[in-house]
C-alpha cells in the first residue's frame, strides 16, 4: 500500500478543519484589518490569474454563511503534472471579519509520485512556507516565515505517491458499493502521517452547478474527523460536508469568488463552537475562585483525548479538576528532559529565542519563580489580536501579536531555552457561563532531590499557575491537538458539582443559572487578557 501526499487536498474539508482547528483548539481568528482587506482584492486577481478554463472550483459555506472558496487545477509539465490550488477564507470571529489565504504546488512525475512541494498560509502578517523536497524516502522539509528558515529531514517509510486526487484514485479502482479502502497521508499542515479510512455508499442525486448529477455517498475518516463526499463515476466531487457545519459545493468560478457578506457574516464560529453546559449548580463568578470542579462529558468520541493527570482525574466520563495551587511535587518525571528539544514550530535554539527568555527570567532564583517570571513577561510583550497561523515561535516574537496560540508557542519556546521543559495544553476554559477553546502551556517545575511536577500555566489570561476551569483534551503539536477535531460540535457537558474558594460568590445550590449561554463578547484589545474572549 503506497502512501499518499497529500498537498491542500483537492477536497477542502480538510484543509478548513486544519485552520478551525488552530482557530477553536487554540481559539484563534485572523484580525484583519481594512487595509489589508483592501490589499488582498487587488492582488487577488494576480494570484489567481494562473487558473485555466479547466479548473475547478468551489464555493465554502459554515452554516448557511459563504465564508470562501477554492481553486484547483492539474497543468502537464515536461516530465509529469503540477498540481495547484488555492484558497481563500473570510470567516467572522469574534465579531471580527477575518481573512486568510492557503496556496500549494506539487510536482509530480507522470504516475503522480511525489518530488516536490510548497504549502503557504497567510493570516495577513506574512506567509508560512513549507517547502518538501523528496530523495527516495528522504523527506528534506524547509519551514520559512519572515523571521527566518529552518530546515530538518525525515525519513519515511515508503516514498509518498500521488494520485490526481483521491475522488479520481477512487473512481480509477471503480467505484463499488460497499467497497473499504485504507491509504496514508502526509500532511503538510501537521508534518505527520496518518491513515485514512474511505468507504463507498449508494449513489444518489446531487445538485452539480444546477443539474441534478448522480454521484457516490463516499465516508471519509481522518485523524478522527468523519467527513462526506459525493463523487461521480469519473472521480469529480460534487459536494462535501464536515461535521463542524461545513459545506464545499462545486460552483462557477463566478459565484465560487462572490463573497456576499465579506463584512457581514452572520455565524460567529468561535462562539458557534463554544460549549455550553446543561446543567451547572453553582454560578461561578469569578473563574479564579474555583477550587474544584466536576464534569460529565458526552456527546463525543473521548478515546483519543489526553484527559488524565496533572490536574485531571478521569473516572469513565466524569472529569474531577483540581485547583493547581493544590499540586505537590512528585517523583520525578523521566521522560521531562524531552521538553527541552527545539521542535520546527517551537525554536527553542534560536539566537533570539534565548536571547529573549535569558532577558524574561533575569533576577529569578529557582524554576517556579524563572516559569511565572516567564508568565508576566509574555503576557505584557504581545498585543492581543486574535491570527490565524501557523505559529512559529520566532514569528510571534517578531510580530509581538497574537492571542493564546500565539502566547503559548513563544513560551513553551522560550521556557525550553531557559532549561525549564514546557509543552502545548489544548482544551476549554470557562469564560462568563460557557467553556471555550483555548490554549496553554504546561512546564514542568524540578523541586531538586528527584522531586517535580507538571503545572499549567496560562501566559494569555497572566494566569501562574492557570485556574482550576482549564479543561486540557490533548497535549502537543498539530498532530496531537487533532485528536479533538470531531469534538468540536459534538461534545456536550454537565457540571456536576463546584467547589468554591471560602468566602467567594455564594453557591445556588439547585437552581439553574439563567445566563448560560455563550455571551457576545468584543473584540479583545492589550488591555483584554483572552484569545476567546474578554474575561
Amino acid at each position: 500500500m503506497r502512501p499518499i501526499f497529500r498537498p491542500l487536498p483537492r477536497s477542502v474539508t480538510r484543509p478548513i478543519s486544519i485552520l478551525l482547528l488552530i482557530v477553536w483548539a487554540a481559539a484563534m481568528a485572523a484580525l484583519v484589518n481594512r487595509s489589508y482587506l483592501q490589499a488582498s482584492s487587488t492582488t487577488l486577481a494576480t494570484d489567481l490569474a494562473r487558473y485555466g478554463s479547466a479548473a475547478v472550483w468551489r464555493g465554502v459555506y459554515y452554516r448557511g454563511d459563504k465564508i470562501g472558496f477554492t481553486v484547483s487545477q492539474t497543468v502537464p509539465s515536461d516530465d509529469g503534472f503540477e498540481l495547484q490550488e488555492d484558497g481563500r477564507l473570510q470567516m467572522s470571529l469574534l465579531g471580527a471579519t477575518t481573512a486568510a489565504t492557503i496556496r500549494t504546488t506539487a510536482q509530480v512525475d507522470a504516475a503522480f509520485a511525489l518530488r516536490s512541494f510548497v504549502f503557504s498560509l497567510d493570516p495577513g502578517t506574512g506567509p508560512l512556507e513549507i517547502r518538501g523536497r523528496l530523495d527516495g524516502r528522504r523527506l528534506a522539509l524547509e519551514i520559512k516565515t519572515e523571521s527566518g528558515t529552518r530546515s530538518e529531514v525525515r525519513e519515511l517509510d515508503e516514498p509518498p505517491a500521488l494520485s490526481l486526487n483521491l475522488s479520481r484514485r477512487l473512481a480509477n479502482g471503480g467505484l463499488i458499493v460497499g467497497a473499504r479502502h485504507r491509504w496514508t497521508i502526509f500532511d503538510p499542515a501537521t508534518l505527520s502521517n496518518a491513515p485514512m479510512d474511505l468507504e463507498v455508499g449508494k449513489r444518489e442525486l446531487v445538485n452539480n452547478l444546477g443539474r441534478p448529477t448522480p454521484a457516490f455517498r463516499v465516508q471519509m475518516e481522518f485523524a478522527g474527523l468523519r467527513t462526506t463526499s459525493w463523487v461521480t463515476d469519473t472521480g469529480e466531487v460534487v459536494r462535501e460536508e464536515s461535521p463542524l457545519g461545513l459545506i464545499t459545493v462545486r460552483e462557477s468560478a463566478e459565484s465560487a469568488r462572490a463573497m456576499a457578506v465579506s463584512r457581514s457574516l452572520q455565524v460567529d464560529m468561535l462562539q458557534a463552537a463554544a460549549v455550553v453546559p446543561r446543567t451547572m449548580p453553582t454560578r461561578i463568578a469569578e473563574s479564579r475562585d474555583v477550587r474544584r470542579m466536576r464534569l460529565r462529558l458526552d456527546g463525543a468520541d473521548l478515546s483519543g483525548a489526553d484527559l488524565q493527570g496533572v490536574t485531571q482525574r478521569v473516572d469513565s466520563n466524569i472529569v474531577e479538576l483540581r485547583d493547581p495551587q493544590t499540586l505537590q511535587p512528585e517523583r520525578a518525571d523521566p521522560d521531562a528532559k524531552k521538553f527541552l528539544a527545539p521542535e520546527p514550530f517551537i525554536e527553542s535554539d534560536a539566537p533570539e529565542i534565548r536571547a529573549e527568555a535569558e532577558i524574561a527570567v533575569r533576577g529569578a532564583t529557582d524554576n517556579r519563580a524563572r516559569a511565572e517570571k516567564l508568565t508576566r513577561y509574555v503576557n505584557a510583550l504581545l498585543d492581543k489580536k486574535p491570527t490565524v497561523s501557523l505559529p512559529s515561535a520566532r514569528e510571534v516574537l517578531r510580530t509581538k501579536v497574537g492571542d493564546c496560540n500565539e502566547h503559548t508557542a513563544l513560551y513553551v519556546a522560550m521556557a525550553r531555552a531557559a532549561g525549564i521543559p514546557a509543552r502545548i495544553a489544548v482544551g476549554l476554559v470557562f469564560i462568563h457561563g460557557a467553556f471555550y477553546y483555548h490554549a496553554w502551556p504546561e512546564v514542568y517545575i524540578d523541586d531538586g532531590g528527584g522531586r517535580g511536577l507538571w503545572l499549567p500555566v496560562d501566559p494569555t489570561l497572566n494566569q501562574f499557575p492557570a485556574d482550576a476551569t482549564h479543561l486540557r483534551l490533548a497535549r502537543g503539536g498539530l498532530d496531537k491537538q487533532a485528536a479533538i477535531l470531531p469534538m468540536i460540535g459534538r461534545l456536550k457537558m454537565d457540571v456536576l458539582d463546584v467547589e468554591l474558594a471560602p468566602n467567594s460568590t455564594p453557591i445556588l445550590a439547585g437552581k439553574t443559572p439563567i445566563d448560560l449561554g455563550a455571551i457576545a463578547i468584543p473584540i479583545p484589545g492589550r488591555e483584554s487578557s483572552c484569545c476567546a474572549c474578554r474575561r
